[in-house]
């Protein structure tokens, strides 16, 4: 009998369907079959044993909660049996897990090598405001200046946001450091920063956060000042190309900087889309290239497993004080850490934090942590690097263009349209997503099913070198390009 169920790990009293089943289906998962009591979505778990009231449910052989009544086998085991066991902050024990054999790539692409020796998948001159006040501004510029620079550069992008006036402390630095990081990526071959001119977010602040090295490319406009500020920011932005001009040339994965993201997650990510990412990021990471995961929230109930994958004590430590810190932020704030699945991800099969978490660390891979960095920080470290930043994703996916990925792998289960600074190469986690939303979708992970690992690694390998060197994503043809900035304190 053809299996029409998953079981991860041997130890595991439950099973992910491939399939919807019916009432009274056998279901096969590797084993004896057992009998669907109920009807039970795709993606969703199913009792594999009966399990006893507050007996734990494993999963990829970990406990993703307790069942909350007691739970026959061939029952649906979701909301209204299984509840998270998780509570607030914990003590954790360094214990090294062994390294992993990963083997590097050969794969290349054509990317755009800068004079400081990184390489950009695209050559956009990028505009950036300082404060919400001039977001329209900013946009009527980068609109104006596109036309005219049409075929000279690979775009021209205006990146808005509400933020930079009325906060403090905190607040304003998270605002500050994120664009000013921005300022300094690979991807924009010159900058023009907006401003008005009395907001808190000062340009000449914002420009101290800013090295020496990248200020050549920064041009910089207060509009209370300027004449007619949008004929003088295009003026800015055609200087900014003339200096940009830039050939692509061979890079190899060792040149890449690549985040790893996950949203909108149904009961497949975890088996198909994530761990097909995570083998990406392996091969990136070993063959010398830099890799960057973040969704702190979205850690908790699998943190271990990434915390004995740190390098060494000192980065165990770090790594303890980002999720604990991050747990703290809830309690604080009179959240329960275990304030996840959403809805969505709910509908998909996910049931709780603890599962969603074994499933999303699957796209950080295999390798080990050699960083963690704040939020609004850029990549320092060769390999895989833990970055400071929620689990939602406009604004852990600015936090990854930020910390200077030139490209994002985002997994979904459920769909989305939204885009990033930087090219954002969509996965959904099952092929019927991917037929229903072409528009949205650029690579089938539901295809691993079918094909395997090692096919489907090959193949989002060489998708992901087309679209550095130039391909659009199909959130790029559609014009998504957002960032989110996280607020974090009072506005005056």
């Amino acid at each position: 009998m053809t299996a029409n169920a998953v079981r991860i790990d041997s130890g595991d009293n439950v099973a992910t369907l491939l399939a919807d089943v019916a009432a009274g289906e056998a279901v096969v998962a590797g084993g004896a079959p057992v009998t669907a009591a109920v009807a039970i979505p795709r993606g969703h778990k199913i009792a594999l044993a009966p399990i006893a009231a507050g007996e734990a449910v494993i999963k990829y052989g970990f406990p993703i909660g307790h069942a909350t009544a007691a739970i026959a086998s061939g029952e649906h085991v979701h909301s209204g049996n299984l509840a998270t066991s998780l509570a607030g902050q914990e003590a954790y024990a360094y214990a090294p897990a062994p390294r992993a054999n990963l083997a590097p790539g050969d794969a290349t692409f054509q990317g755009y090598r800068r004079a400081d020796g990184r390489v950009g998948t695209r050559n956009e001159i990028w505009v950036l405001p300082t404060v919400g006040c001039v977001a329209r501004t900013a946009e009527r510029i980068a609109a104006k200046a596109e036309t005219a620079l049409a075929g000279k550069v690979d775009g021209v992008h205006a990146f808005i946001h509400p933020f930079g006036c009325s906060q403090l402390g905190q607040d304003l630095e998270g605002t500050r450091a994120i664009l000013a990081s921005l300022a300094c990526h690979p991807n924009a071959g010159g900058v023009l920063i907006l401003g008005l001119g009395c907001e808190n977010n000062q340009i000449a602040k914002l420009l101290e956060e800013i090295p020496e090295w990248r200020r050549p490319a920064i041009r910089t406009l207060a509009t209370q000042l300027a004449g007619d500020e949008v004929a003088e920011g295009v003026a800015l932005v055609e200087e900014l190309a003339a200096e940009a001009q830039c050939e692509r040339s061979e890079a190899t994965l060792a040149d890449l900087v690549l985040g790893v993201k996950c949203g909108g997650s149904d009961g497949l990510s975890g088996l198909t889309s994530n761990p097909l990412v995570g083998r990406v990021a392996d091969r990136v990471a070993a063959t010398g290239g830099r890799v960057l995961v973040t969704e702190i929230p979205e850690i908790f109930g699998a943190e271990q497993m990434l915390m004995n994958r740190a390098v060494d004590a000192g980065v165990f430590d770090e790594v303890v004080g980002v999720i604990n810190g991050f747990k703290q932020y809830f309690l604080d704030h009179g959240e329960p850490v275990s304030e996840n699945p959403s809805p969505g991800n709910i509908a998909g099969g996910i049931t709780t934090l603890e599962e969603k978490s074994l499933g999303a660390v699957q796209k950080a891979g295999r390798a080990p942590i050699a960083d963690v960095i704040p939020y609004g920080a850029r990549v320092a470290a060769d390999g895989l690097t833990l970055l400071e930043a929620p689990g939602n994703d406009a604004v852990s996916s600015t936090a990854l263009a930020a910390a200077g990925a030139t490209a994002i792998l985002f997994t979904t289960g459920r769909g989305t349209p939204l885009g990033f600074p930087v090219p954002t190469v969509k996965i959904s986690s099952n092929s019927d997503l991917a037929a229903r939303k072409p528009g949205w979708i650029d690579f089938d992970a539901g295809m691993v099913l079918d094909e395997g690992f090692e096919a489907m690694e090959a193949a989002l390998t060489d998708r992901l070198c087309a679209i550095a060197s130039g391909e659009l994503t199909a959130a790029e043809r559609n014009g998504e390009r957002e960032i989110a900035i996280w607020k974090r304190g009072v506005t005056l």
